[in-house]
């Protein structure tokens, strides 16, 4: 069976985004127009439909590394900002861009946070988390759609076929 991890990103990412543009859960924000996908850039992404592409990394991301919070996309999803004469530090992407999808593939039931334990605190009982992780359907979908991606793979890959 053809695994989420013997298609190539950029394959699987355009065809789960494709996927996922069909679900009613993952919509573009109305904001999502005019915001920068991180501190380092200038403008909003040109893309038409960057929400699901990103929806779509951010599922494949969660999957493979899970569980992930959000300040480790935000992270990985980030580069590297020029200081002009000073060292280049890292520049995060955006968190509430990564919260809000995140948060769109929860509703659609396909990522999940895990719970690590439950602490007490003035207002009452409060559940710590160590980030989300895939379902079972995350896991069908991200597989359904690697088995759709297996022969245009094999084209374009001819080694893949060993595997």
């Amino acid at each position: 069976m053809t695994t989420y991890y013997d298609i190539p990103a950029n394959m699987l990412i355009s065809a789960l985004a494709d996927k996922l543009s069909d679900s009613k859960d993952i919509v573009a924000p109305d904001w999502s127009e005019y915001v920068k996908t991180g501190v380092d850039r200038e403008r909003p992404p040109t893309q038409e439909n960057w929400w699901t592409i990103r929806a779509a990394s951010l599922l494949r991301k969660v999957a493979k590394q899970g569980p992930i919070g959000v300040t480790s996309l935000a992270q990985t999803y980030g580069t590297v900002m020029n200081n002009g004469a000073g060292p280049n530090t890292p520049g995060v992407a955006s968190r509430h861009i990564i919260r809000t999808a995140l948060q769109q593939l929860e509703a659609a039931g396909l990522v999940e946070m895990v719970a690590t334990k439950e602490v007490d605190t003035e207002e009452g009982k409060q559940q710590l988390y160590s980030g989300r992780k895939l379902t079972s359907a995350g896991q069908k979908l991200l597989d359904e759609v690697a088995h759709s991606c297996r022969d245009a793979a094999n084209e374009l890959y001819p080694g893949l076929a060993k595997y």
